[in-house]
């Protein structure tokens, strides 16, 4: 099911789709008021959010669709047998397949202001392409283990990957993504990272049912959120977003709940569930 919330009244969603198959990837398209959805061994479903109808769909893919993203009107999509599809964000129709690898994309960042996207594999490498031309321009050998996530710094400095290793890494993209910073962020596999809207902070999220606040120029720990400090999630926290909102950061967990928490007295060394 794909369900929609609204923070004003969080006790009442809204159901929007409802699909045969897990659903592991969702992007929105503000400007349209429409909704991608990534549905596993099916495809994407493109959905009017006003009068929830499918406006189309795309079978792209037999395996898993483990993240899409938006850019120029394109729209990428990570599957499970490594390839990525690029396709028209109008109808669906595939522009592009690419397949540098045989283990599953995870993850896909795009920088419009640097023309490049990034996409993180279970073959531990990060690699790098041109986002006019599609080239593959760089391959770097990032974790010991799968790549979870990846996500831009706000002034696109820094390009940083969560994986299965448990390491936070840091990437210079100026410098031709040389490494920052290696931090031994959680005890388990980094599902997700999110900057805040004031661009000031970052949250990741560990499969160790944990989400820590990052200082974002220093890269330090600021806060840890977890059961037993702040009765959060029981098990892994896999997705995390961070809203303008009343600067609430949203997680959702495997123990089927979405916590919203009230950062918005962080730099008061405060906060609540």
């Amino acid at each position: 099911m794909v369900v929609k919330w609204d923070l004003n009244n969080p006790d009442n969603g809204e159901l929007i789709a409802k699909v045969k198959n897990s659903v592991y990837s969702l992007c929105h398209l503000p400007n349209e008021n429409q909704l991608i959805v990534g549905h596993n061994f099916e495809g994407l479903h493109l959905i009017d959010l006003a009068t929830k109808k499918e406006i189309s769909s795309s079978k792209i893919t037999d395996s898993y669709i483990f993240d899409i993203k938006y850019c120029n009107g394109q729209v990428f999509a990570a599957t499970g047998d490594g390839t990525i599809v690029i396709l028209s964000a109008t109808d669906l129709t595939t522009l592009a397949k690419l397949k540098t690898s045989d283990r599953s994309a995870r993850t896909i960042a795009v920088c419009a202001e640097k023309n490049f996207w990034a996409v993180g594999f279970s073959d531990n490498y990060i690699r790098i392409f041109d986002l006019r031309t599609h080239k593959l321009l760089l391959e770097i050998p990032a974790h010991t283990n799968s790549v979870f996530t990846l996500e831009l710094s706000k002034d696109n400095r820094y390009l940083l990957s969560g994986s299965r290793d448990a390491h936070l890494k840091i990437w210079d993209v100026d410098a031709f993504f040389e490494p920052v910073e290696s931090i031994v962020a959680h005890l388990y596999a980094i599902n997700s990272i999110c900057y805040s809207p004031d661009k000031n902070f970052f949250a990741t999220c560990s499969m160790d049912k944990s989400i820590k606040i990052w200082d974002a120029q220093r890269f330090r720990l600021l806060k840890v959120i977890d059961r037993v400090r702040h009765a959060g999630h029981g098990t892994s926290v896999n997705k995390l977003l961070w809203l303008s909102y009343t600067n609430y950061l949203v997680s959702c967990s495997d123990d089927r709940t979405i916590s919203v928490w009230d950062l918005k007295n962080l730099n008061n060394e405060g906060y609540t569930n």
